[in-house]
């Protein structure tokens, strides 16, 4: 027996043809749910508008999300997808910092709806404060480990706290989120570059560092 079913006249579809519409669908939901969310963050946006918008009926939104928490935790779900797929957590922090611009031309969406829903959830009681909140910690700790093995291979100087400077970095790039969401004519890989061309003089060991060496190279990677 195959794996069909009929259609109006005769016609045979494969299983596979209706999961992938399916998953279309689910994937224009997210897709709509970013933009609006982005725009007007989550205690003004509803489920009808996305289902609206995304051209799928209220029920047919709830086919793929059971509800408005569901489907704002799976908008962070695809952010943080974005991250495993492009970040390289076991390479050198001042090289991923420099590359951290180019999130802004790739997920651009993502970058709108995580600043505002970060915003929005900063509350103990709002639904997505203890999530983002362990997020916020977990980020922090592998910064922290980055630089803790730098600092053991001898990369980088060891007279300064990684946890420490691990919050430093991170508010750094959330702040730039936000600012690019303010004023997005700010060129961002400059921004980006430079700092992560200061934290290379910084993390330098002290010999490196008051002889003048960089450590990054002419396209901003550590040589």
């Amino acid at each position: 027996m195959t794996n069909s079913v009929s259609k109006p006249g005769g016609a045979a579809r494969p299983y596979a043809t209706l999961l992938a519409k399916g998953e279309d669908r689910k994937l224009r939901i997210l897709d709509v749910a970013e933009r609006l969310l982005a725009r007007y963050g989550w205690r003004n946006t509803s489920l009808a508008q996305i289902a609206k918008e995304a051209g799928v009926s209220p029920a047919g939104l709830l086919h793929h999300f059971e509800s408005k928490e569901q489907l704002l935790n799976a908008v962070l779900d695809a952010r943080d997808a974005d991250d495993d797929i492009h970040a390289d957590r076991s390479g050198d922090l001042v090289t991923e910092i420099c590359r951290a611009a180019e999130r802004f031309d790739r997920a651009p969406a993502l970058i709108g709806t995580f600043t505002v829903l970060l915003v929005e959830n900063i509350a103990p009681d709002a639904p997505l404060h203890d999530r983002l909140l362990t997020r916020q910690r977990e980020a922090a700790q592998i910064v922290a480990n980055l630089i803790a093995r730098g600092q053991r291979t001898g990369r980088y100087r060891t007279d300064f706290d990684p946890a420490i400077k691990a919050v430093e970095i991170l508010a750094f790039v959330n702040g730039m989120e936000t600012a690019w969401l303010l004023d997005p004519s700010i060129p961002l890989a400059a921004v980006f570059k430079g700092y992560g061309e200061t934290l290379a003089r910084d993390f330098a060991p002290q010999a490196e560092a008051t002889s003048g060496t960089s450590s990054m190279g002419p396209a901003g990677a550590p040589t």
